[in-house]
């Protein structure tokens, strides 16, 4: 509970310095006190342990600026993501483990870092293709570059470090690009937008999460499933349970610290674009025109943050199927994982399960991240099988009934694996479901079985059908 006092007091005053940080209307202004605050939010949670972030940022930026933009992405992924692994590894060396918080700023800047290296590597592939195009009359003309692409393309080190330790976000996150960024230091949107109104909207609901979370863990605490009495005089039934109460608790943490790490983001205005920009959380803006008729005083336009949000909670909690609620979870997170590891891993057939394993080690070296991260792509072909099977053609009452057991198993699915999330060490999670005789993966493996055989005779039925009128015609 220490911990997770100091991060509310940390985001509070974060979210707090939002109305004064707004009032610098000069960039150079808003980055100096942006950085400046942002190295003492670091350095009161990390100590001499921000040693870690400041050499990250060195050898990333000389990486990013000095290496052949074909490959500094490959260069940053390699070494960010090995030192994150090394960072996480201090206390099994002998050293002092750095804070749960420092972890936490570390994830951050590995994401912003090695995300800025592909957004070089973009601007540069971008660059060759414009330069190709105006060689080759005949060539397909391709979009010029824009001013962010410049911008990225002659990166000093001073840009990367603002960048790097920019209160906003340094902490928790959400993700942003250095286009985000960059728009929020040089465009007037967040003079535009309201960015009080967009605050207290979701301050409105965070004391509901946050005290559910306080009484739900009172009540069912995670600590009790590691106890001895947990596994000698509760039942079956009730250890199996036990999974739904202890990641509704883990669903309003994360809720209440994702919420607030937004307010960081939206009181001090960025991420703010107008709506006609169509934004898209990690992305930003999806058209290009958005700068110009923002400038256009004539016609006031209506904004979002959108580009900084992070999470979906009423879909999370409403949607049916678990691969739905995937898509509302950690959205920045989850651009960042799509954008620089699915789509440029070269093998489609491993894409998937590549990406999950890096959302593992982003995660951290625990076990129970690799267990609950890495089980999703076992479950997802059963839902997906079942939806076809029953789901996808089903109307009325039916489909009610359908989409609630759907719900149910979904949720069901999240909390199971979700447990190994919590428990982290393999000792702890064997131990927990070897005494529910691993009853998840085994229901798992028989409705993987069922829905096969299943699907199997619904095609023999069909191929049967096909060939009975097939004669019939020919018989007439």
């Amino acid at each position: 509970m220490k911990d997770d006092i100091i991060y509310l007091v940390l985001l509070g005053s974060c979210i707090g310095f939002g109305q004064f940080y707004r009032k610098f209307t000069d960039p150079e202004q808003r980055k100096l006190v942006g950085t400046g605050v942002g190295l003492l939010v670091v350095l009161s949670v990390s100590g001499f342990h921000m040693l870690h972030m400041l050499f990250c940022y060195l050898v990333s930026a000389l990486l990013i600026i000095y290496t052949s933009r074909k490959v500094c992405h490959l260069a940053c992924f390699g070494f960010m993501f090995g030192y994150l692994f090394f960072f996480r590894s201090l206390s099994f060396l002998g050293y002092d483990a750095p804070p749960g918080h420092t972890n936490m700023i570390q994830m951050i800047l590995t994401l912003k870092l090695v995300g800025l290296a592909f957004e070089v590597n973009n601007a540069y592939t971008k660059s060759k293709t414009v330069a190709d195009d105006q060689k080759d009359a005949a060539a397909v003309a391709q979009p010029s570059l824009t001013e962010a692409d410049r911008t990225l393309l002659k990166l000093s080190m001073l840009d990367i470090f603002h960048y790097s330790f920019n209160y906003v976000g340094v902490l928790t996150g959400p993700y942003i690009t250095f286009k985000t960024y960059r728009d929020a230091m040089y465009l007037p949107f967040s003079g535009k937008a309201d960015c009080i109104g967009a605050t207290v909207d979701k301050l409105k609901v965070i004391p509901l999460y946050a005290g559910l979370f306080l009484l739900v863990s009172y009540i069912w605490p995670l600590q009790y499933a590691t106890s001895a009495e947990f596994y000698e005089e509760r039942s079956f039934l009730y250890r199996l349970m036990y999974v739904w109460p202890t990641f509704f608790i883990f669903r309003m943490r994360i809720y209440t610290g994702i919420l607030l790490s937004e307010c960081v983001c939206t009181m001090a205005g960025v991420g703010a674009y107008p709506k006609l920009a169509g934004s898209k959380p990690g992305h930003g803006p999806s058209r290009d025109d958005y700068t110009t008729a923002a400038t256009d005083d004539s016609s006031p336009l209506e904004y979002d943050f959108e580009t900084v949000r992070n999470i979906d909670v009423i879909n999370t909690e409403r949607c049916w199927t678990f691969r739905e609620a995937m898509k509302y979870w950690n959205m920045c997170v989850q651009y960042w994982m799509a954008m620089y590891v699915y789509k440029r891993f070269p093998s489609k057939k491993y894409r998937t399960l590549v990406t999950l394993a890096v959302s593992a080690i982003w995660h951290g070296v625990y076990a129970g991240y690799y267990f609950c991260i890495c089980g999703a792509p076992f479950y997802l072909p059963i839902e997906d099988l079942y939806v076809k099977l029953f789901l996808k053609d089903a109307t009325g009452q039916k489909r009610t009934v359908l989409n609630v057991l759907c719900w149910i198993s979904k949720f069901f699915a999240f909390s199971y694996l979700g447990i190994a999330f919590l428990l982290l060490t393999v000792d702890k999670i064997w131990y927990y479901y070897s005494s529910v005789y691993h009853f998840g993966y085994v229901l798992w493996i028989v409705l993987y079985g069922v829905g096969v055989l299943i699907a199997k005779q619904r095609k023999a039925n069909a191929r049967r059908e096909a060939k009975v009128g097939q004669d019939g015609t020919k018989q007439d």
